[in-house]
């Protein structure tokens, strides 16, 4: 038996795929080694693991993670793993920006990229990344991104600028306290990216107003400018992505990709169904 695990920063989708080819999904917690260490993931896995895995059986897993940016990173999770699957004769961490382009790409050359919590990209030649530009983050850049959305509706927030009654209904659907405790919450407190990203889910709720489809524009706009418009020969290539927010939005995002000449192809929520493919078909 073998897991493949395609890990956010918010949510892990996993697959358990049998010898006989059946398939069993679920979900866990995510687990960005930039904000999570191997005993805090052995903790998450034992709470959150269906009760029906037989744990001694898993004998692989394949586990494409939002963080995983070395080897050091890597084996925060693998050893976490490694300590929850007692009975592992392999066990491969690499980077979610993989898992996106083997979802999307399969074995095929193209632009592939990330539109999730967080925000990556990549060109592919169909077995290997040849070229990313570095997203840099949510403190820095994640152009594009649910926290970078987020990040967008608490400074409008807090500075009292969000119209149309907008104002209101954030802070009665997040519970929102002071100002101080939402610094706090940012600063102090684990997980401030996913905090962020979870306020994408009110634009996109709230869509039907002028001020939340212009602000997924322009994160869109901002992605396009900062990092896509940075990839040679880009016009050539067509658009393709995974993640929450560019399949939410895809309408929007299509409109800003045309307008930077590029053809928009394959848009998808998650990708762990198309992995799980290449993976049977590598197998």
């Amino acid at each position: 038996m073998i897991l493949i695990a395609d890990g956010g920063s918010t949510k892990t989708s996993w697959c358990q795929l049998s010898d006989a080819g059946q398939r069993v999904y679920f979900n866990t917690e995510g687990y960005n080694p930039d904000f999570i260490d191997t005993p805090g993931i052995v903790a998450s896995l034992d709470k959150n693991l269906p009760e029906t895995l037989p744990r001694a059986e898993v004998r692989e897993i394949y586990f494409y993670g939002a963080g995983v940016s070395s080897q050091a990173k890597g084996d925060v999770i693998a050893n976490a793993l490694r300590r929850i699957f007692p009975n592992l004769s392999k066990v491969e961490v690499t980077e979610d920006l993989l898992a996106a382009a083997r979802a999307l790409l399969g074995h095929a050359p193209g632009f592939a990229a990330i539109l999730g919590t967080g925000t990556n990209s990549c060109i592919y030649d169909g077995q290997k990344i040849t070229y990313n530009v570095d997203s840099l983050g949510y403190f820095l850049g994640d152009e594009g991104s649910g926290s970078f959305l987020g990040k967008r509706l608490l400074r409008d927030y807090l500075r009292g600028l969000l119209p149309d009654g907008l104002q209101e209904a954030l802070r009665v659907e997040y519970h929102l306290g002071s100002r101080n405790d939402i610094i706090d919450r940012l600063y102090n407190q684990p997980l401030p990216n996913r905090f962020l990203a979870s306020f994408a889910k009110f634009a996109y709720d709230h869509n039907n107003v002028s001020y939340c489809r212009q602000i997924v524009v322009e994160a869109f706009e901002a992605f396009f400018q900062n990092i896509v418009l940075h990839y040679p020969g880009y016009q050539e290539l067509t658009f393709n992505c995974v993640g929450s927010v560019g399949y939410n939005f895809r309408d929007a995002l299509t409109q800003v990709a045309n307008s930077h000449g590029m053809q928009v192809g394959k848009i998808i929520r998650s990708p762990i169904d198309d992995l799980v493919s290449f993976h049977e078909h590598a197998g």
